[in-house]
């Protein structure tokens, strides 16, 4: 008697070093799963974990306000500026009192992407500063 196929599962292994590489995998993965995880059927929009959250009153925006405080905090591993740091915290700070709206924060969240905003500031860094961090996609 045949065994039935297990199913397969989706496993992703994220580095937990502190070096500039692990730090641009983990803050792209969360960038990743808060702001582009799935897509909306039809009209082919991406949106994230943020916007879906979001959509729980006053919970939701603190859940997602500490998660984009842990793309702030590992920028502040990285060594950015307290200038960078302060326009990153900006970002999340004007996110969260968007999505604090009701019905205006959850349209914002597909507008306003601070996660992605931030980064992009990371990225500015680490490629300046550490190349050898840089991906090429194809």
């Amino acid at each position: 008697m045949e065994s039935p196929e297990r199913p397969q599962t989706l496993s992703l292994q994220l580095p937990t070093g502190t070096d500039p590489a692990s730090i641009r995998a983990r803050v792209e993965a969360v960038e990743l799963l808060l702001e582009r995880s799935f897509r909306i059927p039809g009209v082919n929009v991406p949106i994230g974990l943020d916007a879906i959250i979001g959509l729980v009153p006053v919970i939701g925006d603190f859940v997602t306000t500490a998660l984009g405080a842990y793309i702030v905090w590992e920028a502040r591993n990285l060594g950015l500026s307290k200038w960078h740091l302060t326009r990153m915290g900006a970002n999340v700070a004007f996110d969260t009192v968007l999505g604090l709206v009701p019905i205006v924060g959850d349209a914002a969240d597909f507008v306003f992407r601070s996660n992605t905003r931030n980064l992009r500031i990371i990225k500015k860094h680490l490629d300046k500063h550490h190349p050898e961090t840089r991906v090429i996609e194809g």
